[in-house]
């Protein structure tokens, strides 16, 4: 796997994708998101989790005030709002790296943007709420495509899909159009294959035997395989090490953003597996340029 570079273009700054795998933190500010829930509801402590988070070698810190947790509901724009806002008005311009927010409803987005946040995270792939592509284009934002299908409240009584990656590739290849024909640059988008988001069980780890596959779009792609249960572990030991197995395959299958909980635990692990796939590069290009030294082009004779 040859993993594509990328420049995605942010608010106020550029981000280089594919030279290294960056680290997105997770910080929940919720009281019943599924793996951390309550723990940084208090804004103060929310602050200080988002300034821990960058000093452990995060790279972006998004931030969610609504979970989707499978079999969650919605909240009001209100409520949503009464919990990010004094996180945000706390860390503007307390961090070096960007803030993305978690979020598809466009008033949030809108509000987030206005108070420093560089990246709107839509969990729902621009199906919940289409203002928010409006509100994005305005503030020349960066924008992460997630894939999901149905919604939190449905998951458990969707029947597991046909062909899980071609379903994924089709419908995010045409919620980019939609991005686009509102006026977002292509610079501007990331695409997340949506681990859970409505894919049952063992087709979450057939997305990252076949990740590859969704290079096809020529997006950046954004994996996110955290503490799921799709990992099939229930101690947090085997949470930790089942997700440091999902984000080592997803960065030999392509990802070039992994977003994770644990970032101080994943920094190494994502820096090794860094290195296996600059490995794997460094042989394929040694082997092309082999075989094209061994069969070179043969040169068209000019014509007399």
């Amino acid at each position: 796997m040859v993993r594509k570079r990328f420049c995605w273009k942010l608010k106020s700054r550029e981000l280089l994708l594919g030279e290294r795998t960056l680290i997105m933190g997770i910080l929940n500010v919720t009281p019943d998101s599924f793996s951390d829930g309550g723990k940084y509801l208090d804004p103060d402590r929310a602050f200080a989790r988002a300034l821990e988070l960058e000093q452990q070698g995060a790279d972006i810190i998004d931030i969610g005030a609504e979970s989707t947790r499978p079999g969650s509901t919605r909240i009001s724009e209100e409520e949503e709002l009464a919990r990010l806002v004094p996180v945000l008005k706390r860390l503007r311009g307390r961090l070096a790296v960007p803030i993305s927010v978690d979020t598809y409803k466009a008033r949030v987005a809108e509000r987030a943007l206005q108070l420093g946040a560089e990246i709107i995270n839509d969990p729902s792939g621009l199906t919940f709420d289409p203002a928010i592509l409006r509100v994005v284009v305005k503030h020349d934002a960066g924008l992460i495509i997630n894939h999901m299908r149905g919604t939190p409240e449905t998951w458990d009584k969707l029947a597991p899909l046909p062909d899980v990656m071609g379903a994924i590739i089709k419908d995010l290849e045409a919620r980019v159009h939609r991005a686009q024909l509102a006026g977002l640059d292509k610079e501007r988008i990331v695409i997340d294959p949506g681990i859970g988001f409505g894919k049952r069980g063992q087709q979450n780890s057939e997305i990252l035997a076949r990740l590859e596959e969704l290079a096809q779009l020529g997006y950046p792609i954004l994996v996110g395989p955290s503490r799921k249960s799709f990992l099939g572990q229930t101690t947090d030991l085997g949470k930790l090490f089942g997700t440091a197995a999902a984000v080592t395959a997803a960065i030999l299958g392509g990802a070039h953003i992994v977003r994770v909980h644990d970032v101080q635990e994943m920094l190494p692990v994502v820096q090794v597996a860094d290195a296996i796939l600059e490995a794997a590069t460094q042989f394929e290009e040694r082997r092309l340029a082999a075989q094209t030294a061994a069969h070179p082009t043969p040169r068209r004779r000019r014509r007399s």
